[in-house]
């Protein structure tokens, strides 16, 4: 066989390993908003009942979201508020977590919400946060798409006064809901986008036992990249 030279063989990985990185990207159409160096353009809820003072930072392009102090939760807000948009975002989601994708977010927390949450089985789930959802929905097929352990891009498109909601993950289609009826206590048709941590309960250190809080391990975290959106 031929000998090659190093100058092509780091052409030949060069070429690889950008490939490798533009094979996840956001949509074109899409703009971002988060600007992956700070949270510029987001806040942490004050008001809402799962805790006020989660551990949220941005480290390479990536938001890292925790507990703080551990057993209490929060929501990370984006500062606008949307009606009808498609939202694309991708998750890193550690195992005994439990936390969502709000939109339509009040500032409290009232949304509708995709479910993230790996030990449930019930990720890529249709629910409600602090609201009775009409119709939820469940992402039976989601087992043939997902990546343990791994990044898994989520594409949710929201529209109308009373909402429709869909969702791809990975870019294939798990459900689409036609809601009956708007589902918010005041009838409201715009809100924000949010990345909740479930609160799980006040824990003391010196118990030493977090088995009664499975909704979230200790330093579990959620990961989110690449955040984009386009209102419609």
């Amino acid at each position: 066989m031929k000998n090659i030279s190093p100058v092509s063989l780091f052409i030949i990985f060069f070429y690889l390993t950008s490939c490798s990185v533009r094979s996840v990207k956001v949509p074109a159409e899409l703009k971002p908003i988060f600007n992956g160096e700070n949270l510029k353009g987001w806040h942490v809820s004050r008001t809402t009942h799962q805790g006020t003072t989660p551990d949220v930072k941005v480290d390479s392009g990536i938001v890292i979201l925790k507990q703080n102090p551990y057993g209490q939760g929060g929501v990370l807000l984006s500062d606008k508020k949307y009606k009808d948009f498609e939202l694309y975002v991708e998750a890193r989601i550690d195992s005994f977590t439990n936390g969502g994708i709000f939109i339509r977010s009040s500032e409290s927390g009232i949304a509708y919400q995709i479910e993230l949450d790996e030990a449930a089985g019930s990720t890529g789930s249709l629910y409600g946060e602090r609201m009775q959802v009409s119709l939820s929905a469940r992402a039976t097929n989601r087992s043939k798409v997902w990546k343990a352990n791994d990044w898994n891009s989520f594409r949710i498109r929201m529209t109308g006064e009373i909402p429709k909601i869909t969702l791809w993950i990975n870019e294939v289609k798990m459900w689409e809901v036609m809601e009956p009826k708007n589902d918010f206590p005041a009838g409201a048709t715009q809100g924000m986008i949010g990345f909740q941590s479930h609160w799980t309960a006040l824990f003391s250190p010196a118990a030493g036992d977090w088995n009664g809080l499975n909704s979230w391990a200790p330093d579990a975290a959620h990961r989110f990249r690449n955040i984009a959106i386009k209102e419609l």
